[in-house]
């Protein structure tokens, strides 16, 4: 699955300053970054989802090749499926509150507000709806690939130097990456949505305060 979503949407834009964020400047680039936002959420979407249904496809294979000790990979399957449902359920959210091209600035604006304030809950509770299921998912696979082990292999995991060294390295790599992931979206909340959560609601009260 993709890691990096935010670096991915907001590579190609300039830091928001936040409050301080001049106003003209913010009138004129409105709309160009509302456009290239949509863009960059609905890539992440399709791909999240595609990713996951991927995944689903090679862990259902691997659990049928298991035979009846596999079962438990219906589980895992179960959990990267709801994750890329997750993201299904996004595109059609989007899709229902898309405003026309017709609609007046004010309420693109009140709508990208909510947009993002969207987006922050997520990224910053990305545990329960993201990481959590995707961690489950891959504990199983991982409980019932050692499960299936014949007994000279579950010897090895357990008490050879080099299966229980393969075994810690692995769990850390896993740790270390999860850490990452949680790490990466905090800093997107905190460097880009914040700020330019900051941005379009001066902007708001710069076109609500004109006569």
């Amino acid at each position: 699955m993709n890691w990096n979503d935010w670096e991915m949407i907001w590579r190609r834009q300039e830091p928001p300053v936040g409050a301080a964020a001049d106003l003209a400047m913010l009138k004129e680039t409105f709309e160009p970054k509302r456009r290239k936002l949509a863009r960059g959420l609905f890539a992440r979407d399709i791909l999240e989802a595609a990713a996951g249904v991927l995944v689903a496809v090679v862990f259902a294979y691997m659990g049928w090749h298991m035979k009846r000790i596999g079962w438990p990979m219906a589980v895992a399957v179960a959990l990267v499926l709801g994750v890329a449902g997750f993201f299904v359920r996004e595109r059609v959210r989007a899709r229902r509150r898309r405003l026309g091209a017709d609609a007046p600035l004010l309420a693109k604006l009140d709508a990208e507000i909510a947009e993002l304030r969207h987006q922050r809950r997520l990224l910053w509770n990305i545990w329960p709806w993201y990481l959590g299921p995707i961690v489950a998912a891959w504990a199983i696979v991982g409980d019932t690939a050692f499960a299936n082990m014949d007994a000279i292999g579950r010897e090895m995991t357990l008490h050879h130097p080099l299966g229980l060294g393969f075994t810690a390295g692995y769990v850390v790599l896993c740790g270390a990456l999860f850490w990452g992931v949680w790490k990466v979206n905090r800093r997107a909340v905190r460097t880009h949505l914040d700020p330019r959560i900051e941005e379009l609601e001066k902007l708001r009260r710069d076109l609500t305060a004109q006569p």
